[in-house]
């Protein structure tokens, strides 16, 4: 079954001219924090750190000491820090209340000699509606690009670790685009402050240049005139979006639309916008192989172990697993002859936050895109492309899925998931109650 995307927008396209070597690997959560260090640690030009958030923990106090010894020992390095408003002033969800990692910044910003700016961006006026989901460091002529935010768990500094992709890229025209838009269309908004000087002002204050920021970023774009729309070679396709029908959301579905004989996906939460089921649903008719990684309930990092006290928020693992239970149900024909392949991730109790997509022997994308209808509509999200006509990036392509397979098994029948009946008794309630009123489709667009 053809798609409905009449004139693809892939063609057109522009990147960065990349060779394979210059694309590099990292396999674990402590190598990209070794990097990472190592990164800051030799620095001579520019740091740019764009995250969700950067937390007040031991792996997040490594990362900001790093940041300041380096400033300090070279003090023209051009140093900043780019994280969510909303996020970097209140506490942990479930923690009650807690101060914000913004009062940490500020102490850190009492206790040097020099500075290290922490920019909060509202891309909302309310968290509930859309936050930073940037991803990408810009060290000199370096892209280090992970859906990780920095804290212990994602960057593995004790015993657990959550899961994700992590790959370094030499390309400076890509770095210098990077960084481009964030001075140009982030820096300049009159609804960014910096969050590491004393009182920074009032979420309510600021509304109206919130509204008029997502406005302009509705409008935005890596810069890539630099770039090449020539697809005869290896390619950086730099992509930006926020809001609906956004650039990256129609170059997601475009991709699935493409793909022939083979696509893989991976989300941490199975909550696919109408759009991608869709394209999915056609791609199966095609013919296509296709296999979705997804995180056991288990391995959510909005978790809660059962005996432990219930929380709102530990009943979306078990919203995830009824979606994809009946999207399992209706594709049993299609999991049985093995053209579809759900493969369930579970690693003891680390967690899952894998993201991307592989269309073919061709396309990878590397985001931090949870493909789910709050991604496609809500948050502020970016994606690098790689496009690789000639089959020159195979290997390290292959490697990366093999790795990320490990620890995962296949769901062969829609019934070995669990139904409702079998979830903890507080869950079941909620998620009953929840059903009789109707909101579990506001639940899953916001969540």
């Amino acid at each position: 079954m053809r798609s409905t995307f009449r004139r693809s927008i892939l063609p057109a396209l522009r990147g960065f001219p990349s060779s394979a070597d210059a694309m590099t690997l990292l396999p674990s959560a402590i190598d990209y924090r070794r990097c990472l260090l190592e990164k800051i640690a030799s620095a001579t030009q520019r740091i740019y750190v764009v995250a969700l958030y950067l937390q007040q923990d031991e792996a997040g106090q490594e990362i900001l000491d790093a940041l300041y010894a380096a400033k300090a020992s070279r003090p023209a390095l051009d140093v900043v820090v780019l994280v969510d408003w909303f996020r970097a002033q209140r506490g942990l969800i479930g923690a009650g209340k807690q101060p914000g990692n913004s009062t940490w910044y500020q102490a850190q910003n009492l206790e040097h000699d020099v500075e290290v700016p922490i920019y909060g961006v509202p891309v909302q006026t309310r968290e509930l509606f859309g936050v930073l989901h940037l991803k990408g460091i810009v060290i000199d002529d370096c892209v280090i690009y992970s859906g990780a935010s920095i804290n212990n768990v994602y960057l593995h500094k004790f015993d657990k670790y959550r899961l994700d992709r992590y790959h370094l890229l030499q390309n400076k025209a890509l770095a210098d685009s990077m960084q481009h838009m964030v001075q140009t269309d982030v820096l300049t908004s009159k609804a960014v402050h910096r969050l590491d000087l004393p009182s920074p002002p009032t979420s309510r204050s600021l509304r109206g240049e919130i509204r008029a920021f997502r406005s302009d970023l509705k409008r935005a774009s890596y810069d890539t005139r630099d770039g090449t729309d020539n697809a005869s070679g290896l390619r950086i396709i730099p992509l930006l979006g926020v809001g609906n029908k956004n650039p990256l959301s129609r170059t997601i579905c475009e991709l699935i639309a493409a793909s022939q004989t083979q696509l893989t996906l991976c989300t941490p939460y199975f909550n696919l916008p109408v759009v991608v089921t869709r394209e999915l649903n056609r791609a199966l008719k095609r013919g296509v192989k296709i296999d979705i990684i997804i995180g056991d309930k288990t391995a959510n990092d909005f978790f809660i172990p059962p005996d432990e006290p219930f929380k709102v928020i530990a009943a979306l693992p078990y919203l995830y697993e009824i979606s994809l239970r009946k999207f399992a149900r209706k594709h049993q024909q299609s999991i049985a002859r093995h053209q579809l392949n759900l493969h369930l991730w579970k690693d003891g109790d680390n967690t899952f936050h894998l993201k991307g997509l592989w269309s073919d022997d061709r396309y990878t994308l590397l985001t931090g895109n949870n493909l789910n209808p709050r991604a496609f509509q809500l948050d502020l999200e970016n994606a690098l492309l790689i496009d690789d006509p000639k089959a020159e990036w195979t290997e390290p392509r292959a490697a990366e899925l093999a790795q990320l397979m490990r620890n995962t098994f296949r769901v062969g029948k829609y019934d070995e998931l669990d139904t409702l009946s079998e979830y903890p008794i507080a869950v079941r309630t909620f998620l009953r109650r929840v059903s009789r009123v109707r909101i579990e489709r506001l639940l899953y667009r916001i969540l």
